[in-house]
């Protein structure tokens, strides 16, 4: 597996501080959120229209958070086109009516809303999000459909434009309620959607419609204007396509306010039928504890108290498998099991090799030895057996290599700990605080084990392994290929390759760079970590359904 980078961290630079992180992200989150801009967001005001975001304001209870998801979807990609800002829609989960709510949100001051690749996926995550959870969705329809130049990265595969109306249909029939808003343009084979839903609203002035009245003419000459061909007054009083016909948005959003409040609420899942009230956590600022460039060590219990009701924490097997903590704890009166990555040196005590009493040696923090991956596997077992939910506190350099960890097993044991996270049948939530390199991210639920939610801190690095070992790796082979060819480099040419080859890597190690291909579904800064977990247990809460929790063939 990953051989951990355990080289002296380097010196922190003058901007690897939190306080200069969090400035970034504040930044970058009100660029982002600018959506295609005063422009764009002026001609949507002037057509009678809100922006999306302004839309979610008051489409939520009053005063109630809304928490984004998957915010720099797209971020620095599509350059060449002039971006795609936060994907061209919006989502997130809002209180209406005091339950929790999946919102998705067209933009259509990003290219009239169309449909980029990422805007497909984005809309798919959210939908995947309400489907686990059992969470209402609300659609804000104002899109031009898919983006034709792109269609071919758009339309076709099986987690593309046509994977939406697919998983419309299974929450349909799931009985997860859904409404549809439509706002503007609602073209192509995007109309499928709204009328999928339980309950379709239009406002005046909008269009639905499979083919707009230019591509009616151009394919069977007919012509037509757009009121007659697919506006609010023809599907509300001939065709019979809408529910609710509205003069205006704030209209429409007062009414879905009114339906949403009237449906049932349905079970609630079996961990959150044991919340207990709520107990305020002791105050600790995390940027103290966690430092920004991973080079300071810290004891992860310290955070899991800082996270969790009264900081009571029943930690599991305290003294074996060190590298990893495990334990059960409250969080918004919700039980929860955490497991998480221990970061201090420790020294530990090993068997006796035929001398007497004990040896020791050091182990280092953010390291999966094989004793740790055997506890946290018992955990997982343990965690699914009380039906409690899994908090995963990711800050992992990867597995342990060498002789005598491939003697004690690793392989074997680490297999061990693959299978019980991707069995798992309680939800599952990541929250990845530092690094997150390798089969690291695999044994700490990383995206492709099907978290529920999964949160980035500023500091978090997502990749194969650590910067400094991937370019040395990296300049290794691109160094063997110039001698294959027959040139040698001098020490200034290496030292350039090599600074290139870090800086790429550097970039893509940035949780900006992960977020935006969705391989996270939010940064969120340290000491708003605990709210937004309890948020999203809540969520997690509206799921009464769990799996029989099995795990086939399981090393011993």
């Amino acid at each position: 597996m990953t051989q951990p980078d355990t080289s002296t961290a380097p010196v922190p630079s003058p901007t690897s501080t939190w306080q200069d992180a969090l400035k970034r992200l504040a930044a970058d989150q009100v660029t982002v959120r600018a959506g295609g801009g005063a422009k764009a967001q002026q001609r949507q005001h002037e057509k009678n229209r809100l922006t999306a975001r302004e839309r979610i304001r008051q489409l939520i209870d009053n005063g109630s958070p809304f928490d984004e998801l998957m915010t720099f979807a797209g971020w620095e990609m599509y350059q060449d086109i002039g971006g795609c800002p936060s994907g061209g829609t919006v989502t997130g989960i809002g209180q209406i009516g005091g339950r929790p709510w999946m919102v998705i949100a067209n933009d259509a001051t990003v290219k009239a809303g169309a449909f980029f690749p990422i805007t497909a996926k984005k809309v798919i995550r959210a939908q995947t999000i309400a489907l686990e959870n059992r969470l209402p969705v609300v659609y804000l329809v104002d899109s031009a459909g898919v983006y034709l130049p792109m269609q071919d990265e758009i339309f076709p595969d099986q987690d593309d434009f046509g994977r939406v109306f697919y998983l419309n249909a299974r929450m349909s029939a799931r009985g997860i309620p859904q409404i549809a808003a439509i706002m503007g343009n609602c073209v192509a084979g995007g109309a499928y959607l709204p009328v999928m839903c339980d309950t379709l609203i239009m406002t005046e002035g909008s269009g639905l419609y499979l083919a707009g009245p230019a591509l009616v003419k151009a394919a069977i000459g007919q012509v037509v204007d757009s009121e007659d061909l697919g506006g609010a007054g023809m599907h509300a009083s001939i065709a019979g396509t809408v529910d609710y016909r509205e003069p205006d948005d704030e209209a429409a959003l007062i009414r879905i306010r009114a339906l949403a409040d009237l449906y049932a609420q349905g079970n609630l899942a079996p961990f959150a039928r044991r919340r207990k009230e709520t107990v305020a956590a002791p105050e600790r600022d995390l940027t103290d504890l966690v430092g920004f460039d991973g080079s300071k060590t810290y004891d992860v219990r310290e955070l899991i108290t800082a996270l969790v009701d009264g900081g009571e924490f029943h930690e599991f097997k305290p003294e074996y498998g060190e590298t990893l903590v495990c334990g059960f704890a409250r969080a918004g009166g919700y039980p929860v099991a955490f497991v998480a990555n221990q970061r201090t040196v420790i020294r530990k005590k090993l068997k006796a090799g035929g001398e007497p009493g004990l040896r020791t040696r050091i182990e280092v923090g953010g390291v999966i030895y094989g004793d740790s991956a055997d506890k946290a596997a018992r955990f997982i077992l343990d965690a699914n057996q009380a039906g409690v939910p899994l908090v995963f506190l990711s800050d992992v350099t990867g597995f342990m290599v060498g002789r005598d960890s491939e003697q004690e097993g690793i392989i074997r044991r680490g297999a061990k700990l693959v299978n019980a996270v991707s069995n798992s049948v309680v939800p599952k939530i990541t929250i990845i605080t530092g690094g997150s390199f390798g089969a690291g991210n695999y044994a700490m639920n990383g995206k492709a084990y099907a978290p529920r939610f999964l949160f980035a801190w500023p500091s978090a690095k997502y990749a194969v392994m650590s910067g400094n070992a991937a370019a040395k790796t990296l300049m290794d082979i691109q160094l063997a290929a110039l001698k294959r060819a027959g040139h040698q480099p001098d020490d200034e040419e290496l030292t350039r390759l090599y600074d290139e080859v870090k800086a790429k890597y550097d970039t893509e190690l940035d949780p900006r760079y992960a977020a935006a291909r969705l391989w996270v579904d939010e940064i969120i800064e340290p000491n708003d970590t605990r709210e937004r977990l309890i948020r999203a247990l809540e969520a997690c809460a509206q799921n009464p359904e769990q799996e029989e929790f099995r795990v086939g063939v399981f090393q011993v």
